[in-house]
């Protein structure tokens, strides 16, 4: 278990998708995606698993992600945020949205 202190080191933050591609080279079933986490974190890149959603249904979605993780290397992409999901009822991803629309940038609470 983790204490509240430690939680409160993850930054977890709302953003857009400005910008869907394809990845191929994943090597399981991904885009390639350009969040807009607002003007204190700027825009980040992100590879999502989220091949179930149309690129259309991405872009422009706003996400929660987590913004204060290193860099990671997937397939040659460096994938800056962790975009949250969870399983849907249907066994695909769901992506965490605001129920409501959300300040771009602002701090999960």
């Amino acid at each position: 278990m983790i204490d509240y202190e430690h939680f409160s080191m993850v930054d977890i933050r709302a953003g857009q998708i400005i910008e869907v591609e394809d990845f191929p080279r994943a090597k399981n079933p991904s885009y390639k995606v350009k969040v807009d986490f607002g003007s204190e974190i700027g825009i980040k890149n992100s590879s999502v698993q989220a091949t179930n959603y149309t690129k259309e249904e991405l872009l422009n979605l706003q996400v929660i992600g987590v913004v204060n993780m290193p860099a990671r290397n997937i397939a040659g992409f460096m994938s800056e945020v962790l975009i949250l999901g969870v399983e849907g009822e249907d066994g695909k991803l769901a992506l965490l949205t605001p129920s409501r629309s959300a300040k771009i940038g602002s701090q999960a609470y």
